[in-house]
């Protein structure tokens, strides 16, 4: 059954709370409401997980748009999340901050637990206390696990994790419907797919495979080369949240893949991306990693359905602008 959010035409303005606004995928979102004419509140911790002074230039270019509102919390602080969320009555919350990496959840469990499963009840709770209609939040593709049949369907059992991230993401998942069920609060958890693009993750292998090619250094590649991803280019990825936020046309709870629904073995990127340098690239051929998987790649049949996701960038388009724009920040 349909939840009764109304439509959101063009020119409706919403008030939205972005949590981890200072990431990747948080940044480009608080630009395209911004653009839509949306109020947007963004919160971040700015954790040092990966440089902080990225997560600060990226705050940097939200803060040039006028009405823009920035905090500085961490999710598990409950006092911090109710006061930020009696301060200022959303309409909509798009959870997007999270404890992120598979390998660093290897030696940081703890932080896993605390921001990733208490700080998302905080969120939970901080909408159900003020009324918020709807909460979108970043699930991963990793609950799928070690899952053999490919594409990836919402329809899969996803019981099996193999990290613990994506253990405390299929908590995610968990606790939403409980939330649903127990309190009608509509929930919709975007299984997101290898996002790529301009002020991506320094973790992230585009980001580590250009910058080894720039200074010489051999790339590290896992499964001796033998790894699949459904990269995903962020401009499609933000069109796809953006969609979730706005439309009627969802369930109380939802799950949906959002991805290229195209898998790109390994070193085809690599292949993409030293093309758009113009360098050949050194390979260290290595095992797979602990906690990673071999494959993963989208069905995005309910997503097309419900919000009419249309992919439409390949790495081929997208690789080349990431160069672009990474040579652009580190003026090389």
């Amino acid at each position: 059954m349909a939840c009764g959010l109304e439509s959101v035409p063009r020119g409706v303005v919403m008030k939205i709370l972005v949590t981890g606004h200072a990431g990747f995928i948080g940044m480009h979102l608080c630009a395209a409401l911004m653009e839509r004419g949306h109020e947007v509140v963004g919160l971040d911790n700015y954790n040092d997980y990966y440089q902080v002074s990225l997560k600060r230039d990226r705050h940097a270019q939200l803060a040039k748009h006028k009405g823009f509102v920035g905090i500085e919390a961490e999710l598990a602080d409950q006092g911090a999340i109710e006061n930020c969320f009696r301060e200022h009555r959303f309409d909509v919350v798009c959870n997007l901050a999270a404890q992120a990496g598979v390998r660093y959840s290897l030696q940081n469990p703890q932080v896993y637990g605390t921001a990733n499963v208490q700080g998302f009840i905080n969120i939970l709770e901080g909408c159900r206390r003020f009324g918020v209609r709807r909460l979108v939040y970043a699930s991963s593709s990793s609950v799928y696990g070690g899952n053999q049949k490919l594409p990836f369907s919402e329809t899969d059992p996803v019981n099996q994790p193999v990290s613990l991230y994506a253990a405390t993401k299929r908590a995610n998942e968990l606790i939403a419907h409980s939330y649903a069920h127990l309190f009608d609060l509509q929930t919709i958890g975007l299984r997101f797919f290898t996002v790529y693009g301009p002020w991506g993750r320094p973790d992230m292998a585009m980001w580590l495979f250009v910058k080894a090619m720039l200074e010489g250094e051999a790339i590290k590649v896992f499964n001796h080369g033998r790894m699949q991803r459904d990269f995903t280019y962020i401009d499609d990825i933000i069109r796809g949240v953006v969609a979730s936020i706005e439309s009627n046309a969802l369930d109380t709870y939802e799950l949906l893949n959002i991805g290229n629904h195209r898998s790109e073995e390994l070193m085809r990127l690599i292949e993409v991306i030293a093309e758009a340098l113009h360098i050949t690239p050194k390979l260290d051929l290595l095992p797979m990693q602990p906690g990673d998987v071999p494959a993963t790649y989208a069905d995005i049949e309910r997503i097309r359905a419900k919000l009419g996701f249309s992919p439409t960038t390949s790495i081929e388009d997208g690789v080349p602008r990431f160069v672009r724009w990474y040579r652009a920040y580190h003026g090389v």
